[in-house]
């Protein structure tokens, strides 16, 4: 087979307009719940083929509720759009068969079993591979393949034994996890690039690869300079609430109505905080004049900031500092946020699908100047495309190897 599919087909027989950079190319998804899955979205908002192949119980995230949509799980909506479902029965040989025809025609795969868990079908990466050396295999695992191959993958997990929820709460408090399945969407992210990675290698060497990620690599990388403080300067990081290790004021502070952020990250920005909160001579003073010492007396520069803070509205204080170019923000809530990225001209929500099947969600969050992704499809109700992706497979002959 080519290493791509022909755009025009594909765009007639699944109704993706074919404008994405990557348009023609066919992603077989045997993935579910949350990382594999929301790595698929981004490749299919980028205009790639996603045959969501699923469990004909379906993908778990779809019982997921409260909240719902229509009686729908909003945590399988946000993560699912652009894709076209069938569901297939591992056990059954010919539907099995089916899955296998899929992957003969795909470019990509993304899977997330528990290690070893698709070689009982003969779909693992040594297996697939011997027949499909062009195809670029991605796996995501809890804790690889290895030593953590039977710990469940879930984030909760990974936020707990990467050190994640040690660095989160207050100094005496109890360890708090992040309010988001983080390190899942950071290892979609990864997975994403890796992909990518490995597809641009293979228009140079025509051979694909596997691409392996998993939950806690991923979280180590993303606690960036938390890890490094360990790994590069020998220091375990604590809890600090919501402080930072090496700035200060860099917190929330209330103010006259509410809590807002003040993020200063230099003496420039610490001296016009100074002078908007009105008390100009704190930026000389010797406690507070250099990182080092405000980092040293945060408790005293807490105080005085709480005091003087207190004079205005968090909107208030928001609009006079931004405009003497201070870092700081008001906590909003998720629909204050969403509201605040529309009045900035961000278009955080969009419509994807048609008809009576337009379902409104988050934005992709890269634009492209020549080749646009589109939200064309909703996510898909199980099994809703097997019609599609059957006349697809029909367009391509055979597997290349029957079930074993």
């Amino acid at each position: 087979m080519s290493q791509s599919e022909d755009a025009s087909t594909l765009q007639e027989i699944f109704g993706r307009p074919g404008t994405g950079p990557l348009a023609g190319v066919v992603v077989a998804d045997l993935s579910r719940v949350l990382a594999g899955p929301y790595c698929t979205m981004l490749l299919a908002d980028m205009g790639a083929t996603v045959i969501k192949v699923e469990s004909t119980a379906g993908d778990d995230a779809r019982a997921w509720t409260p909240p719902h949509r229509d009686g729908e799980s909003t945590f399988f909506l946000s993560v699912n759009r652009n894709k076209h479902s069938i569901a297939l029965d591992f056990t059954d040989p010919e539907q099995l068969e089916l899955v296998e025809r899929i992957i003969d025609r795909a470019d990509i795969l993304v899977e997330n079993f528990k290690p070893g868990g698709l070689a009982r079908y003969g779909l693992d990466y040594e297996s697939v591979s011997a027949w499909r050396p062009d195809l670029v295999y991605a796996s995501i695992t809890g804790f690889g393949p290895a030593g953590g191959a039977e710990l469940p993958g879930y984030d909760l997990l990974a936020q707990a034994l990467s050190g994640m929820m040690s660095l989160t709460g207050s100094r005496d408090g109890e360890p708090y996890r992040a309010g988001v399945a983080l390190f899942d969407v950071i290892t979609g992210l990864h997975a994403a690039t890796g992909i990518l990675g490995a597809l641009h290698n293979r228009q140079a060497s025509g051979t694909g690869q596997h691409v392996e990620l998993n939950l806690l690599s991923s979280a180590l990388s993303g606690l960036v300079n938390q890890s490094a403080a360990y790994v590069t300067g020998g220091s375990v990081p604590t809890r600090m609430g919501n402080e930072h290790p090496s700035l200060y004021p860099y917190e929330p502070f209330p103010t006259r109505d509410k809590e807002m952020v003040v993020a200063v990250g230099n003496n420039g920005q610490f001296a016009r905080l100074c002078r908007c909160l009105g008390a100009p001579e704190l930026a000389e003073d010797e406690r507070f004049s250099t990182v080092p010492a405000r980092n040293a007396n945060r408790r005293e520069l807490r105080r005085l900031m709480i005091e003087l803070l207190a004079a205005r509205d968090a909107e208030d204080w928001f609009e006079r500092l931004m405009a003497v170019k201070v870092p700081c923000a008001p906590i909003l809530a998720v629909d204050e946020g969403v509201r605040f990225a529309e009045g900035l001209g961000l278009d955080p929500v969009v419509l994807a699908g048609s008809g009576d099947r337009e379902i409104p969600t988050v934005r992709h969050p890269v634009d492209f100047s020549r080749t646009p992704v589109d939200y064309s499809q909703a996510p898909p109700r199980l099994d809703g495309d097997r019609d599609r992706v059957l006349a697809w497979l029909e367009t391509g002959g055979a597997a290349l190897r029957t079930a074993s």
